[in-house]
């Protein structure tokens, strides 16, 4: 038999840090393994476009470094010594699509999502990330405020 695993996905919210800290928690008494995944979405970090003025190029490379500096090397460093096999994996795509493929693929056991990402405008204007999720993960699911 396979061990549990529990997938986190990160963005660097707070509430996203305590779905970290609720899988490890779970983790260490169940001898389940932690995958903390950040999604980056290129479309998120290209800034609208008005007509006659140029955006910003973007530095993929750039942007991942941050994403690992600031998110995932900070959390693994945190949980170093919780005893729980934890690794990490940043993927560029749509969250909530690249999440469910993610729970498929790696048979996950059980999703942790923080309730509030880092954007609460596209919460509004689109619906969260984490809802969308909770209706669609086909796993449980923990959503962590």
């Amino acid at each position: 038999m396979s061990k549990i695993l529990y997938l986190v996905a990160v963005d660097g919210s707070k509430c996203s840090e305590r779905a970290v800290e609720r899988a490890i928690d779970l983790a260490n008494k169940t001898q389940a393994k932690v995958k903390l995944l950040k999604v980056m979405d290129w479309s998120y970090l290209q800034p609208m476009v008005l007509e006659g003025v140029a955006p910003p190029i973007l530095n993929q490379a750039s942007e991942e470094r941050n994403a690992i500096e600031k998110v995932l090397t900070p959390l693994l460093q945190k949980h170093s010594e919780s005893g729980v096999d934890i690794t990490t994996e940043l993927i560029w795509g749509d969250a909530v699509t690249t999440i469910l493929e993610q729970v498929k693929v790696l048979h996950v056991n059980m999703l942790f999502v923080g309730r509030q990402g880092r954007s609460r405008i596209a919460d509004i204007l689109l619906g969260s990330v984490a809802n969308k999720l909770a209706h669609r993960a086909g796993v449980p699911i923990v959503l962590v405020p």
